[in-house]
């Protein structure tokens, strides 16, 4: 992890029908030092495939209440 970096969250609880753009829009406007947690009520497991292929490394965990926050920041 980048020393000093923010983070930005993305809460996609609060985004109707599928999140998938508001994810990509939300990691094309990180700065360099920038991560992003996604906070997500399910395991997005598929889009750990296209963070991988867009270069992201990503840290999933789940918390109470059943909640996902994946980290997400440029590899």
């Amino acid at each position: 992890m980048a020393t000093g970096s923010t983070d930005r969250t993305l809460d996609v609880r609060e985004i109707e029908g599928p999140p998938f753009d508001d994810i990509v829009a939300a990691l094309e406007a990180l700065e360099s030092d920038q991560r992003l947690r996604l906070i997500a009520p399910f395991e997005p497991e598929p889009l750990y495939e296209e963070l991988d292929a867009r270069g992201y490394t990503h840290e999933s965990e789940q918390r109470d209440g059943g909640l996902w926050h994946v980290r997400i920041e440029y590899a």
